[in-house]
């Protein structure tokens, strides 16, 4: 019987330490809140994504930079299976996050980019002049080199998937030509649609992500709708990094898309059962442990 090719992903993406506060509920302007706990951790949507993919199964390549206040976070990347050879450490302050988090698992997030913005051209043909066609490459709004890097991955006959966050239209537009696939939320979609002046269905979008209304995916004339899964929300940081990551890592190592998507959905869903962002990404074991629960009940 004929086998898939097992594939390398390749993360272009951002490192962050995310410094996350609880609190009874989100501050308003000029509102002094004392926290209910304290946690600093592993995150950015790069590193998020690629220790998802890892977790899937697959191959990772980490591309990307950090400060001097960031080695530890190379020994949790490498710690989850993945080639960090490619993260350059620069005299930039490591990228870092200020997240404020709810009661009901709700967030508001503040970045500041650092290192993140300090990738070098040079590096990531270095890099990549490794992959082989076929191969994913990942890539984010948090780094610098966006567009140069999905031409480069293009060109080398790379699988090129985009998450629009933060999102930037124009930044949308520029990188179209280079995507198999554009991965945004609902709000994001939203705004594409209007900027297009079409619907969302008529874009070249094939992941819209939900939340608790689960994701789409978009194939031509064909619509796949994915049901979240019913869950205690605890903290919703990383939910999406995951599930692309996940569904991205699932791809690679030649699974279809419709098993992609069933295992991404519950990856996220225990995502947004823990407290963290990269720390709480669960293995593909636990995945599948949890989509066994609903083939038991059926």
């Amino acid at each position: 019987m004929k086998t898939s090719t097992i594939h390398v992903v390749h993360v272009v993406g951002s490192i962050n330490i995310d410094h996350v506060y609880r609190l009874s509920h989100l501050p308003a302007a000029g509102e002094t809140l004392a926290t209910l706990g304290y946690l600093r951790t592993l995150g950015g949507k790069g590193a998020n994504q690629a220790i998802a993919a890892a977790r899937a199964g697959a191959r990772v390549r980490m591309i990307g930079a950090v400060g001097d206040d960031g080695r530890w976070t190379l020994e949790q990347l490498a710690g989850a299976g993945i080639d960090v050879a490619h993260v350059r450490t620069v005299t930039a302050a490591t990228g870092h996050a200020l997240i404020e988090l709810d009661a009901r698992g709700e967030n508001r997030i503040i970045v500041h980019a650092g290192a993140n913005h300090e990738l070098e051209p040079a590096v990531i043909r270095e890099a990549l002049s490794s992959a082989e066609p076929g191969d994913w490459l990942l890539l984010q709004n948090e780094t610098n080199q966006v567009v140069e890097a999905a031409a480069l991955g293009r060109a080398l006959g790379l699988r090129v998937a985009y998450s629009a966050a933060p999102f930037d239209a124009a930044a949308v537009e520029a990188l179209l030509p280079e995507l198999d696939l554009l991965a945004v939320n609902e709000i994001e979609a939203a705004a594409l649609a209007a900027r297009f002046g079409r619907d969302v269905a008529l874009l070249p979008v094939r992941l819209v992500t939900a939340g608790a209304a689960g994701a789409r995916w978009y194939q031509g004339d064909e619509v796949v709708s994915v049901p979240a899964w019913p869950v205690a929300v605890v903290d919703t940081t990383g939910a999406g990094d995951v599930f692309l990551g996940h569904l991205i890592g699932t791809l690679a190592l030649g699974l279809s898309r419709d098993e992609a998507l069933s295992r991404a959905s519950a990856a996220a869903a225990l995502q947004v059962g823990r407290l963290g962002a990269a720390a709480a990404i669960p293995t593909v074991d636990e995945v599948e442990a949890l989509r066994a629960t609903r083939e038991s009940r059926r």
